[in-house]
């Protein structure tokens, strides 16, 4: 008898996280026991034992998959990978730091699942971030600037704790650093997006993977980009087979 196809698919993006990634997956199982889905960890190639660590827990959560990448390609990638190789038609997607709460996750799937059929996303708000006050500045210059520009009705898009709809999201023209632009995207092409608040933690293992000043001078470039995606889009309205 054919296996059946999982209703959710948790995807989390590592890079040199062996030190959260295995106490991530444990909790991710324990925020979806119950329910109809799987777990899939894309390794962004990697420098410590991330890969290792994860692959021993196979047996241990047998929902668990584990994907490598064979260079280091960065988030938005990881992120890609791992929704192509997904099998649930919804996604949840969180950072593979640990900041995320996977407690977090089945709320905004049950938000997602309860909503109307053109809603395809809804993304977590950070509420009493555990950051330092630099970087919490910076996400409220970057935030406000973004969400005045693109109309996106997103208050905290860096939030990597999201639940959306695999079919919406493989209708977006991929780029690097989509992930930070995801509710713009889904407006784009006529879908609603929503926002729930969710957990913010401490960071227990390992560094950041970004500065400051490299995530705007990334910003700024795609944030012309996807304001020029929305100055091209024409919608069609209801589309009708004759």
């Amino acid at each position: 008898m054919a296996k059946s196809l999982p209703h959710i698919s948790v995807v989390v993006p590592v890079f040199d996280e062996e030190g959260a990634a295995p106490g991530l997956a444990r909790e991710i199982a324990k925020a979806f026991e119950g329910r109809d889905y799987e777990m899939i960890f894309v390794d962004d190639h990697s420098r410590d034992g991330t890969r290792a660590a994860l692959s021993a827990l196979k047996n241990e959560i047998p929902q668990l998959r584990v994907l490598s990448h064979a260079k280091n390609s960065g988030q938005s990638r990881s992120i890609r990978t791992g929704i192509l190789a997904a099998r649930g038609d919804v996604i949840v997607t969180l950072d593979g730091d640990g900041q995320n709460d996977p407690a977090d996750g089945p709320g905004l799937v049950d938000a997602l699942v309860a909503g109307s059929p053109d809603l395809v996303l809804v993304g977590g708000e950070r509420v009493k971030r555990q950051d330092s006050a630099a970087k919490r500045m910076a996400s409220r210059i970057g935030n406000g600037v973004r969400k005045r520009l693109l109309k996106d009705t997103a208050n905290d898009t860096g939030c990597g704790l999201k639940a959306f709809r695999r079919e919406a999201f493989l209708r977006l023209p991929y780029f690097d650093h989509i992930h930070r632009y995801l509710p713009a995207l889904m407006m784009r092409e006529g879908y609603k997006v929503d926002f729930r608040p969710v957990n913010h933690r401490h960071r227990q293992t390992g560094r950041s993977k970004y500065t400051n000043l490299g995530r705007l001078w990334a910003s700024l470039s795609d944030l012309y980009g996807v304001m020029w995606l929305q100055s091209r889009s024409r919608l069609p309205g209801a589309v009708e087979e004759l």
